[in-house]
């Protein structure tokens, strides 16, 4: 069994969204975004379905999945691969397994079922500065990366 450890929980933790790639029956694959997700136990992502028809639609007709999410700012993240199932919201497990996804859309987001990833395989992502770059620090890859994308931080008052 595949498990999740702190590298991926601290990734997943600084991800703004994650990437669900599913495949219908004839194969014709679907990538989209899902800003609500989070580890679940050891061994599981889920993913908040929000507006999700043909992911859902795809994954009960074929379940295996890929799911991958990246820290923007230090470039890296992870890539999972997995078997999803569709959890409803009238199942038992529903407010058991969603709790974080719940408690992390709050009422702003209408969270229509759980989407529950058992994890078969952990891949991790780096960005390619990571190999043509291997002396940056991490602290460089981020000041890099707010540099690229004009992105200010604001110091904290005391």
């Amino acid at each position: 069994m595949t498990t999740i450890n702190e590298a991926m929980r601290t990734d997943i933790d600084n991800s703004v969204l994650c990437w669900l790639a599913t495949a219908d029956t004839s194969g014709v694959p679907n990538v989209s975004p899902k800003e609500i997700f989070s580890s679940y136990g050891e061994d599981r992502i889920i993913v908040a379905d929000i507006a999700s028809a043909n992911s859902v639609r795809n994954i009960r007709g074929n379940p295996n999945v890929c799911v991958s999410f990246i820290d923007i700012f230090r470039q890296r993240g992870f890539k999972i691969v997995g078997t999803a199932v569709i959890i409803e919201k009238d199942d038992a497990n529903f407010a058991i397994v969603g709790a974080q996804v719940l408690q992390m859309a709050g009422g702003d987001y209408p969270i229509q079922r759980i989407i529950s990833i058992e994890i078969k395989k952990i891949s991790r992502i780096w960005a390619p500065s990571y190999k043509l770059f291997p002396d940056r620090s991490e602290a460089d890859r981020m000041q890099g990366t707010y540099d690229t994308y004009a992105v200010t931080l604001n110091a904290v008052a005391e």
